[in-house]
């Protein structure tokens, strides 16, 4: 390893639930790439999806502006990836698209030259591709920007990423697991059912919920659906591979299924393996502890052939302050179930701490969570062993 190579931290989730730890891990001395879903099925990302048959790139595009925020990114080119268009009347949302298209919008008007050129090409690359049909209320900005470029660059997601990061002036890197654009997720319950798309599996009816989730599948056609060889590469340099927080049959499991994530896994045998357990139940694990949780990843993660080497190597779990069950919303807290018994039995080191956010009910607290995982870092990564 090269002496002065920062860390690498490689971080498998969705959006929402590891953005404080996402934040907080780009003020550290690490190098950080996310990696997400490619099978969300809901929203604007939907739409586009289905009308260009082109990769999901909404949890791309959350994921890149979190990285910008947590790098300082504030330009205006940062705000103008983060707009989203009128929810009103639809011919409100064309009037405002074109503020953006022409580029008279007062964000586009003071850029330089260039970088203008740039983006109003990619939004007019997109508009060309939807047509005048395509109902753009409430879409966003960037969405549109990195469609646009997914469509000027041969449908190559990889390089539309890496325009929009030098276009936000962002440092870390985030990848989609696979560039399947018709990858999509099936969840099958304990009682048969089958619930297909990541958009109705996240929002499971109460009596879904209590039936449970038994197990979920990614489909992509005749050609599967291959890891992203950036995600191969990424894995492969890592000195922590960290899975979560986030929702657990959606944002984190899955990638054990696309073909080839698990064997690279495999082949790191320096890197930290670390799952974070969520604070919250969701609809997803209504009535589940993290140690069920821990049990369900290692059955897939063994029938996706990582048998040869034990699944994770530490797992971070909320303390359980309270004797009894309480919530926060809508939710139960999770608990931690027979945690030190299955810990022990997948080899992974159970890891206590106090990690909800003491302003932010039922959310991480990103600060902790960050210095926790640079603890666990290697001794080679040049960070303080585990034991520190």
């Amino acid at each position: 390893m090269a002496e002065g190579r920062l860390p690498h931290i490689v971080l498998f989730s969705g959006g929402t639930a590891c953005r404080s730890t996402n934040l907080a891990l780009c003020s550290k001395p690490v190098r950080l790439t996310r990696i997400v879903p490619a099978w969300d099925s809901g929203g604007s990302s939907k739409v586009i999806r289905e009308s260009l048959g082109l990769l999901a790139v909404g949890d791309i595009r959350q994921a890149l502006i979190t990285m910008a925020y947590g790098e300082g990114r504030s330009g205006d080119v940062v705000k103008l990836c983060n707009a989203r268009l009128t929810t009103g009347a639809r011919e409100d949302a064309r009037t405002e698209f074109a503020l953006y298209a022409e580029g008279r919008h007062p964000l586009l008007e003071r850029m330089e030259p260039g970088l203008r050129g740039a983006i109003l090409n990619y939004l007019r690359t997109f508009q060309s591709a939807v047509g005048d049909d395509f109902d753009l209320r409430n879409g966003s900005i960037g969405n549109f920007i990195l469609t646009g470029a997914h469509l000027a660059h041969n449908r190559d997601i990889n390089t539309a990423i890496f325009v929009f990061r030098k276009l936000c002036d962002i440092t870390g890197h985030v990848w989609p697991s696979t560039v399947s654009p018709a990858v999509t997720l099936s969840a099958v319950l304990t009682d048969g059912r089958v619930i297909d798309g990541q958009h109705r599996v996240t929002a499971l009816t109460d009596e879904e919920g209590a039936a449970g989730i038994r197990e979920i599948s990614l489909s992509a056609g005749a050609d599967g659906a291959p890891a992203n060889d950036a995600v191969i590469e990424s894995i492969e340099s890592a000195d922590a591979i960290v899975f979560g927080p986030g929702s657990f049959f959606t944002s984190v499991l899955p990638h054990f299924l696309v073909d080839g994530i698990v064997a690279a896994i495999v082949r790191n045998v320096h890197a930290r393996r670390i799952f974070i357990g969520n604070i919250l139940q969701c609809r997803e694990t209504r009535g589940m502890d993290l140690a069920r949780m821990l049990d369900v990843a290692a059955r897939v993660w063994h029938a996706q052939g990582g048998s040869e080497m034990r699944l994770f190597t530490h797992v971070l779990a909320n303390r359980q302050l309270l004797p009894f069950e309480k919530s926060a919303g809508a939710f139960a807290y999770l608990g931690n179930g027979a945690l030190e018994e299955t810990c022990a039995r997948l080899g992974a080191e159970a890891v206590v701490g106090e990690f909800e956010d003491a302003w932010q009910r039922g959310q991480h607290d990103g600060s902790v969570v960050a210095d926790t995982l640079c603890a666990l870092l290697p001794v080679h990564a040049g960070m303080p062993p585990a034991s520190a």
